[in-house]
């Protein structure tokens, strides 16, 4: 492959590469395993598999170029990774924050492998300014399902089941060194139901955010070099030009809030999306809508975005 260069400052610049990565080929065979993996339901891998391809279908129509790292692993790796059942969550593996390439570091031992694979991949991809495998060295845990990249300014980090402050307050200087120059800090409930920012909070096109009712009432602490202070969230975000759509009318975590914007005006949504919630906005009548059928990859816990890391945008 040739070298990428990377490009992200927001969730909703057109967006022009995305890596992701085909389901295992094991399934999830009953409720009792589900439990036990962390997982909502059993899963068929053959179903997975479609949903998989029509997600990938519906991007790639849309003129994005989509990265499968399955594709490119090495034989000993990829015969460990056709086994693992998280793979396919890759959101969480690293973050493209400007033009630089930041790994991160698995919450939980069951994910490490991944880590490890996409990150190889990632040192032969990427120019070594860009990316650098050991700047994870010093994290415990990070995992960018908990990050939101709100503008070319700041950023919103959640402290919570899979991303510890420690590693955020490692990874923070890395952060301003990209051009950010703030960093807000939320720490979500430790819930099933909360375990990434990206299930409570989301942008829907430029200038509005989706987000839970209770997170209202949560304060941030905002980082900037030299110093910090505590805001409201909604004051935050307010700040930095969103529009809040606060909802309590939520019915499945991952469908409602785990979309992936495409562009500014187009959301790529799973067809369970209560798209109520959305229709009270002014914006909402401006948004292009596209439905895809991912019923199965959400039984493991997580959305499209989840199931997409952006490389570019424009």
């Amino acid at each position: 492959m040739d070298k990428i260069q990377p490009r992200c400052e927001n969730e909703f610049g057109e967006l022009k590469t995305v890596l992701v990565c085909s389901p295992s080929t094991l399934d999830v065979p009953d409720q009792k395993t589900a439990d036990y993996v962390q997982w909502e339901k059993p899963v068929d891998h053959e179903i997975a598999l479609e949903n998989f391809q029509a997600m990938k279908a519906a991007m790639e129509s849309e003129g994005v170029k989509v990265i499968d790292y399955a594709d490119y692993l090495k034989e000993d790796d990829a015969a460990l990774s056709r086994q693992l059942i998280n793979r396919i969550f890759v959101r969480d593996l690293a973050c493209v924050f400007r033009d630089r390439l930041i790994p991160g570091d698995a919450g939980t031992s069951m994910r490490a492998p991944e880590y490890a694979h996409s990150h190889r991949l990632f040192s032969e991809w990427f120019e070594p300014d860009i990316f650098r495998i050991e700047d994870n060295n010093e994290l415990k845990a990070l995992e960018y399902g908990d990050l939101m990249l709100l503008n070319k300014d700041a950023i919103l980090v959640n402290t919570g089941l899979r991303t510890s402050i420690e590693s955020i307050e490692a990874v923070q200087g890395k952060m301003f060194d990209a051009g950010y120059s703030e960093i807000a800090i939320i720490d979500l409930p430790r819930r099933g139901d909360t375990l990434h920012l990206d299930m409570n909070l989301n942008a829907v096109g430029e200038g509005v955010i989706l987000a839970k009712g209770y997170m209202r009432f949560l304060p941030v602490q905002v980082v900037r070099e030299g110093e910090s202070r505590y805001y409201m969230l909604g004051d935050f975000l307010r700040r930095h030009g969103y529009d809040i759509l606060w909802t309590d009318d939520v019915s499945h975590t991952v469908a409602d809030i785990n979309f992936l914007n495409l562009n500014p005006e187009t959301l790529l949504v799973s067809t369970k999306m209560n798209r109520h919630i959305l229709k009270e906005h002014p914006k909402r009548k401006q948004l292009r809508i596209i439905e895809v059928d991912v019923n199965e990859l959400e039984k493991g816990g997580g959305g499209i975005r989840c199931m997409t890391l952006p490389f570019i945008r424009a």
